[in-house]
């Protein structure tokens, strides 16, 4: 059941990530461009996920302790702001920005057998086994004992 919902839920994320143009790394770029053909209408699609997250998890959190599938919500705590988020954050800005895809738009548009999609995804593949090892780096250096 848990694989079917899974399945499900992809379903419906990648069709309306197809529907609303964010698949489309021209419409994204137009969004971006806002002294040449600006696209505003993504703001409506960004806007509509957040109002409809927000309503979504009032209700959940009202009606359910736990979920379906998992001992527990697991939440982000966190509210530092660190340089790790920052520079998180400005590495996929820059990169959806230059590519036109972020990674929810990026796997509905596999589909479309395109190889910049594919080379995308390489290559976002390629930064998330980087980004783990910096961090196995980092960690294990701040383990060492000084001197």
């Amino acid at each position: 059941m848990k694989l079917i919902l899974t399945y499900v839920t992809g379903l419906i994320f990648g069709l309306g990530i197809s529907m609303s143009g964010m698949a489309n790394p021209a419409k994204v770029l137009n969004f971006f461009d806002f002294f040449g053909v600006w696209d505003p209408s993504l703001i409506f699609v960004m806007g509509g996920a957040v109002v409809v997250s927000f309503i979504g998890y009032r209700v959940l959190f009202k009606r359910f302790e736990t979920p379906v599938f998992a001992p527990k919500f697991i939440v982000p705590s966190s509210r530092v702001i660190d340089a790790k988020l920052v520079g998180g954050s400005l590495v996929f800005g820059v990169g959806w920005g230059i590519a036109g895809f972020c990674p929810g738009g990026a796997l509905p548009a596999l589909g479309a057998f395109n190889a910049s999609v594919w080379l995308f995804f390489a290559a976002l593949v390629a930064g998330i086994l980087l980004a783990k090892f910096l961090m196995k780096l980092t960690a294990a250096r701040a383990a060492r004992p000084a001197g």
